[in-house]
């Protein structure tokens, strides 16, 4: 059985992202600067940009991999299996309709 990306790993992609877009951005800043910080420093920082990116990247295809395997899994189970799929899912829609109607 394959696992689908959830809400967390969605979230840390995001935040990764972002950690890297802000760590870019003021990488850029120091360089426009001039700042004291040495060239080779500053290359150092970059590689360690790109090996970040390029594994937020690759874990971003196997997610995507992921969440497509568990897409088609899902269709062929129900293509194979409709009568047990409309069961499932009434069910699980009666059990929806009774926690909210608890509330």
């Amino acid at each position: 059985m394959t696992r689908t990306a959830n809400p967390d790993e969605n979230a840390i992609l995001s935040d990764l992202q972002a950690a890297l877009e802000d760590t870019e951005a003021m990488l850029k800043d120091l360089a426009d600067q001039g700042s004291a910080i040495s060239e080779s420093v500053r290359e150092r920082i970059g590689a360690n940009l790109k090996g970040v990116k390029e594994k937020l990247q690759e874990t971003e295809a196997l997610v995507t991999d992921q969440a497509k395997a568990a897409a088609k899994a899902t269709d062929e189970y129900v293509r194979e299996n409709p009568w047990q799929s409309i069961g499932i899912a009434a069910g699980v829609g009666f059990l929806i309709g009774l926690m909210i109607s608890r509330r």
